[in-house]
């Protein structure tokens, strides 16, 4: 009886989800005072990461290595109401690097640190 109760709890669940998805009712901006970093992001699955991560309420920094690329990203997601910065980035040169990390503390200081422990599991 008690396995029947969690299968049938867990479907109840599953079909509230759906429901609430569908009736608009999903909370909304999950990831608002976030700030999401998507590199090589100013077209494909990059540029859908980043709209959509956007559309969830982060506020997100667009990279690419060409200015002109990084414009037109930045001009579309704003177009939308979204909020998004780019900056020019080639991951391979240090000093873009810096840029980037840079600019990603002006926006958002706890975001920043939280990705770095992400990055490096060690720092506690």
């Amino acid at each position: 009886m008690q396995k029947a109760g969690r299968l049938l709890g867990g479907w109840t669940q599953a079909w509230m989800s759906v429901r609430m998805a569908s009736s608009g009712l999903t909370r909304r901006n999950p990831l608002s005072n976030k700030v999401a970093l998507v590199t090589a992001s100013t077209d494909g699955i990059g540029f859908a990461i980043a709209r959509r991560l956007a559309e969830d309420g982060a506020h997100v920094v667009v990279s690419s290595r060409k200015q002109q690329n990084v414009d037109r990203a930045v001009a579309t997601l704003q177009g939308e109401g979204l909020s998004v910065t780019g900056i020019v980035c080639h991951v391979g040169k240090a000093e873009d690097r810096e840029k980037l990390i840079t600019t990603v503390l002006s926006i958002n200081v706890t975001a920043t640190a939280m990705m770095i422990k992400a990055v490096v599991p060690e720092m506690e």
